[in-house]
C-alpha cells in the first residue's frame, strides 16, 4: 500500500515533474508474470527512476544497512526502504548470500518483478564492470525472463556521495527479455552460469554504451582505496593518513544495492584477464576461486 502510494501520489508524481524520465523499449515490461529487471548502477537514485516508469511493482534486494540503522533517522531510512519495495541483503557472503538468493526467488515464485544489479555494486567511474553469477542462477532456478536495463544521466544528475540529486532528465532503456530456458536443470553449473552472466552483461553495454571493463566493481575500488591510501602517506602520515584514507574508503565502498552471488561460487577477490562478454559468451569461464585463494570444487 505504502508503494503505491509513494509512487503514485506521494514522490512519484514530483519526480515526474522535476525530472521527466524518459523510457525506451517500454513495449518490453511484461504485463504479467515474473521477471528479473538486471540493471547498470550509476548511482543511488537508479533504484528509485527505474521503479518510478515501470508500471507494476519491482522489488530491489539492498543491503541489509539500510534497515538496521538507529535513532529518527535511521528509523525513517528503513521505513522508506521498505516502503519502495526493497528487501534487506546481507552481503557477507556464505550462508548470508544464499539466504539473499531465497528471498529474490520468493519474489519471483510470486510472478513478481525483482530489480537487481549484476555488477554487485555502483561503478566507481561510470564503466560497465564483470557481472556476478546470482542474477543467472536465479533465473533458472525461478524460469523467468531477464530484461537488461541501461539507467541513463543518473550519475551525472546524483554522483557518489552527493545527498541531493541535480535536477536534469533521466533515461531509462528497457531490452528484449533474455530466455535462458535452453539452460533449464543447469543452475548448478558455474560454467553456465557465467556464460549467461556475460551474455547479460554484453546486452547491458549495448544498451548503455559503457566501456566495458573486464574485472569486479569491487576489485576496481579496493585498487581506488589502496592509492589513496599510498597517496595520504606521504602527504598526511600518521593519524591524517587514517583519515583521509577513511574518506576515500566512504566514497567507493558506498554501494547501496546488491547482486545476489554468494551462493554461488563467483568469488568477490576475482579480477584481472578474463575474457569479456563479447568474448565469453557461450565459453567455458576460469576456474571460480575463493576469498582465501583457493580453487573452488567443480
Amino acid at each position: 500500500m505504502f508503494y503505491w502510494v509513494l509512487k503514485t501520489i506521494v514522490l512519484g508524481p514530483i519526480l515526474k515533474l522535476l525530472f521527466r524520465p524518459w523510457v525506451e523499449g517500454e513495449e518490453n515490461i511484461p504485463p504479467e508474470g515474473a521477471a528479473i529487471f538486471a540493471s547498470n548502477h550509476l548511482s543511488f537514485s537508479d533504484s528509485i527512476f527505474l521503479p518510478l516508469v515501470v508500471p507494476r511493482r519491482m522489488t530491489f534486494l539492498a543491503k541489509s544497512d539500510y534497515f538496521t540503522g538507529r535513532g529518527i533517522k535511521g528509523r525513517l531510512t528503513a521505513a522508506f526502504f521498505k516502503g519502495v519495495g526493497q528487501l534487506p541483503v546481507d552481503r557477507s557472503g556464505g550462508r548470508a548470500g544464499e539466504a539473499a538468493l531465497r528471498s529474490g526467488l520468493k519474489v519471483l515464485r510470486r510472478g513478481e518483478l525483482l530489480g537487481i544489479y549484476p555488477e554487485g555494486t555502483r561503478s566507481p567511474d561510470g564503466r560497465l564492470y564483470r557481472g556476478r553469477t546470482g542474477v543467472a542462477r536465479m533465473a533458472l532456478e525461478a524460469g523467468v525472463p531477464v530484461l537488461p536495463v541501461a539507467m541513463v544521466g543518473t550519475d551525472k544528475a546524483q554522483p557518489s556521495g552527493k545527498k541531493l540529486p541535480k535536477i536534469m532528465r533521466i533515461g531509462v532503456r528497457i531490452g528484449k527479455p533474455l530466455d535462458f530456458s535452453r539452460y533449464e536443470g543447469m543452475e548448478d553449473d558455474r560454467f553456465v552460469l557465467r556464460s549467461i552472466t556475460d551474455e547479460i552483461m554484453y546486452e547491458l553495454m549495448l544498451l548503455s554504451g559503457q566501456e566495458y571493463v573486464d574485472m569486479y566493481a569491487t576489485s576496481m575500488k579496493e585498487r581506488l582505496l589502496a592509492a589513496a591510501r599510498a597517496k595520504a602517506k606521504p602527504l598526511y602520515g600518521g593519524g591524517a593518513e587514517d583519515k583521509a584514507a577513511g574518506k576515500a574508503y566512504d566514497k567507493v565502498h558506498d554501494a547501496d544495492a546488491v547482486a545476489v552471488d554468494g551462493a554461488v561460487n563467483d568469488a568477490s577477490a576475482v579480477a584481472g584477464s578474463e575474457p569479456g562478454p563479447q568474448e565469453a559468451v557461450g565459453a567455458a569461464p576460469e576456474d571460480d576461486v575463493t576469498p582465501d585463494g583457493q580453487r573452488a570444487a567443480s
